[in-house]
């Protein structure tokens, strides 16, 4: 291992190498090569005059690339595409001839962009089917557990630890539906030619336009594909791109959202992510317990966000039938999208599955805040029992300007209710007010809202992607 030049932190530190993989030379290449057979066996059954040998050739060498050989014919022809073609043909004497017939360097080059993106949302489906079903099992242990609710992080009604939880998985449930949509409608581009007019392949055909066509349908089928994209330029659409790294980067405000979440909570001490035996939280300070993992997903989540404007911009300016200022970006910006959305998600299925909660912390907070939103109720039911509405709400605001007092300038407990069950204006007994307490009076339809939540929108989300369940993240820091 070298340690005098850059390495990639997404491949060396965050990325499972499953989707660093995808993006490999190894992969490409031979998607580059399975794509020229592909082309090899169509044209020979559409006439042309291509042996068994030739393709048989092919077919052998589709995993052993010679990048040495490709490396130095790049150097003098300077053209990525013509190197791997005559590389290709070193290995496959007899077949070097009608490598990449008709073709331009879009056919191989842009089919495969679209099979490495597909093949790398599939392997984020996986992962996110993991998360989701992890914050299902969480959602359900903990939906009755009573906690603080906050808008603009200041305490307000109750509702439970799992039903929390709901709100994350809710929008990655959506993020899910936005990936299985376009995993669903992937289009490769097909055989176009060099500016989308397919004039190559209509004169290999001697202007038969059926086998044109014909040719087009199938490399879609050989190589699993449905369908292609109908027009073309010499590319296809760069809106593709923007389109499923959108998908990512609404993954990445998802998680962003939950870990900011968790890293607020962490802070209260209500709520952590796992912290592992000889794990240090800082290297002064030896008693925290930083939410590292959390932050670094939000971390990376900002990148992901920020990348996506990359082939929006790519899109926008691509000029008439191509022009080439989106390869150098789209080398960057797609693959590191990838692997950074596939980073957050390891990361996050480890945080869901071990996060603590801790219910005595919980109560605590409960039981500073609840007093005050308690005052409705109680109020309601002394009207109830013959008590004046305007002078029990003037009882109970000045009541709770003192417990306020007491517990922001004095730092002491909240004895609002203790004044309240001492007034005989109430007409209430010690035993009736503090029933009226209990926390779980006041989580209204939280614990039904999960389960409902669960039974009918997340099972039947995941349920086609059971055997995708279950999957180990090794992290590596």
């Amino acid at each position: 291992m070298s340690y005098s030049t850059y390495k990639n932190p997404l491949t060396d530190r965050y990325c499972s190498k499953d989707m660093s993989y995808i993006f490999s030379p190894q992969f490409k290449f031979s998607t580059w090569r399975k794509l020229w057979v592909a082309l090899a066996e169509s044209e020979k059954e559409l006439g042309i005059n291509i042996t068994d040998e030739q393709i048989n050739q092919l077919k052998e060498n589709i995993e052993n690339i010679n990048f040495d050989d490709a490396r130095k014919i790049e150097k003098e022809v300077r053209h990525d595409v013509m190197s791997h073609v005559k590389a290709y043909g070193m290995q496959c004497d007899s077949a070097k001839g009608i490598i990449h017939l008709g073709a331009t360097s879009a056919y191989v080059g842009d089919n495969t962009d679209v099979i490495q993106m597909d093949e790398a949302l599939k392997l984020i489906r996986v992962k996110l089917v993991n998360l989701i079903n992890n914050l299902k099992e969480f959602s359900l242990k903990y939906k009755d557990v009573p906690t603080l609710g906050f808008t603009h992080f200041q305490a307000a009604q109750l509702t439970t630890v799992g039903k929390r939880a709901t709100l994350w998985a809710q929008d990655l449930l959506i993020d899910l539906e936005d990936l299985n949509y376009r995993i669903d409608n992937m289009k490769l581009r097909g055989v176009k030619g060099t500016t989308g007019t397919q004039a190559s392949f209509l004169s290999l055909f001697e202007g038969d336009h059926e086998k044109v066509k014909k040719l087009d349908k199938l490399i879609c089928e050989k190589m699993g594909y449905k369908s292609s994209y109908k027009v073309s330029g010499q590319t296809y659409t760069r809106k593709l791109d923007y389109q499923v790294i959108s998908i990512l980067s609404g993954i990445a405000q998802s998680m962003h959202k939950m870990t900011n979440d968790i890293r607020l909570l962490q802070s209260l001490k209500e709520l952590e992510e796992p912290f592992e035996k000889n794990q240090i939280g800082s290297s002064a300070m030896a008693y925290k317990r930083n939410p590292m993992r959390s932050e670094r997903i939000s971390s990376l989540s900002k990148y992901i966000i920020t990348e996506s404007l990359s082939p929006a911009f790519v899109e926008a300016t691509q000029w008439l039938e191509r022009s080439l200022d989106d390869s150098a970006n789209k080398r960057l910006a797609i693959p590191q999208a990838f692997m950074a959305a596939d980073a957050i998600l390891e990361i996050g299925i480890n945080v869901t599955d071990g996060l603590v909660v801790y219910e005595n912390m919980i109560n605590k907070h409960i039981n500073e805040e609840l007093p005050f939103m308690a005052t409705e109720t109680i109020l309601m039911e002394a009207v109830k029992r013959g008590g004046d509405r305007q002078e029990l709400h003037e009882i109970i605001r000045e009541y709770s300007m003192k417990a306020a007092y007491r517990v922001k300038q004095e730092g002491k407990d909240n004895n609002l209710i203790d004044m309240i069950i001492n007034d005989p204006s109430f007409k209430m007994t010690k035993e009736e007010i503090l029933s009226i307490m209990n926390p779980k009076n006041f989580i209204g339809r939280a614990p039904e809202q999960v389960v409902e939540f669960v039974e009918e929108y997340l099972e039947p989300a995941i349920k086609d992607f059971a055997d995708l369940i279950g999957i180990n993240v090794d992290l590596h820091v």
